[in-house]
């Protein structure tokens, strides 16, 4: 049996963050023209590629142990921030790091390593299964490649793993297609942890399945991280689930964090006005006839997000400040930040 991938214990920090981004920027699009293309774009005849900025100058730190739950409105960063956490995008501007040590510095063999201590759970568990294998080989692939078990004990080693994430191993010689969403869902998880890894990034990972499979995969999530000692990145629409999780949230607007705070402070205290739009649209058992209204506008395009403060058109306590600065993420409390004027005088 082959050796396990590792990093070198003397390179790395324990004291760090698990994984950290620094000044994260990620774009799409903006292809460069050639020199026909050129010339036409300057007789006006053809446009630029359009550059879509889907995640704009974002710090982000994960401890050891720490569920942090990242929300916000569709389109506006969460998956393509949590993919390059998880090391499926690269950035196209600033540092993502692991145990403090910046990914593009590590070694080939570091890097391998390194791709299986952070793994990814998809939203959708009809498309994250290739229908074409079965269960063991879905689950036991990547172990056996990576030699964290051999040939001789990949049947047992696949078993543990599925009884692990809550599925009958006898199962294991069937196809996806013979699987409920929420089992499929727990043969990603299961497949997640056969690599043995540190941090999952779960992206929307119950958002597909009926309520009452969501609440049992939740507390399977939370099972393992006691059983496991595991970390989280935990992307989610639902501030719902995200408070029975995690730790700390961040809150993301148009590729950018607005605010962060330990989960207690964020909704009890909620800073940002997009925050506190956000979690005004929570029902809520204790309130009653309470008027639920939507967030006023649409989302701006990434395309072309707005300057200043990507929120100034949607904001109600919009400035003339806010249409050409953008604020800066300060400290408000202990752990709680913010980007907004309103808390610059605090």
């Amino acid at each position: 049996m082959n050796s396990k991938l590792s990093l070198d214990s003397t390179l790395l920090d324990p004291s760090a963050p698990l994984a950290e981004l620094r000044n994260v920027s990620r774009r799409f699009g903006g292809r460069a023209a050639g020199p026909f293309g050129r010339v036409l774009q300057r007789m006006g005849l053809e446009k630029p590629a359009p550059t879509t900025h889907a995640v704009d100058r974002v710090d982000l730190s994960i401890k050891r142990g720490e569920v942090v739950g990242l929300v916000g409105e569709s389109g506006c960063g969460k998956s393509t921030l949590g993919r390059m956490v998880a090391g499926l995008l690269p950035a196209s501007d600033g540092q993502v790091l692991l145990s403090g040590k910046p990914i593009g510095e590590l070694s080939a063999e570091e890097r391998k390593a390194a791709r299986l201590r952070v793994q990814m759970i998809f939203q959708d568990p009809y498309a994250s299964l290739n229908p074409r294998l079965r269960v063991d080989r879905i689950v036991g692939e990547g172990a056996l490649l990576h030699g964290l078990t051999d040939r001789a004990g990949s049947d047992d080693y696949v078993s543990a793993q599925l009884q692990r994430a809550g599925l009958d191993p006898s199962l294991r010689h069937r196809y996806p297609h013979q699987f409920s969403g929420g089992q499929r869902q727990r043969i990603g998880i299961a497949r997640a942890l056969a690599v043995q890894p540190e941090l999952l990034v779960c992206d929307e990972a119950v958002a597909a399945l009926d309520v009452s499979i969501q609440a049992q995969i939740l507390n399977l999530f939370m099972d393992l991280r006691e059983e496991l000692g595991l970390t989280y990145l935990f992307i989610s629409h639902d501030l719902g689930v995200v408070e029975h999780l995690s730790d700390r949230v961040v809150v993301m607007y148009l590729g950018r964090v607005v605010e962060s705070a330990p989960v207690d402070e964020l909704f009890e205290h909620p800073a940002h006005p997009y925050t506190q739009a956000l979690l005004a649209e929570i029902p809520r058992l204790d309130v009653r006839r309470t008027k639920f209204q939507t967030i006023r506008g649409e989302i701006p395009s990434p395309l072309a997000p707005p300057s200043g403060c990507h929120f100034h058109p949607r904001c109600p306590h919009v400035m003339p400040r806010c249409k050409v600065e953008a604020p800066t993420l300060r400290g408000i409390a202990i752990n709680h930040v913010s980007a907004c004027h309103l808390h610059d005088g605090t």
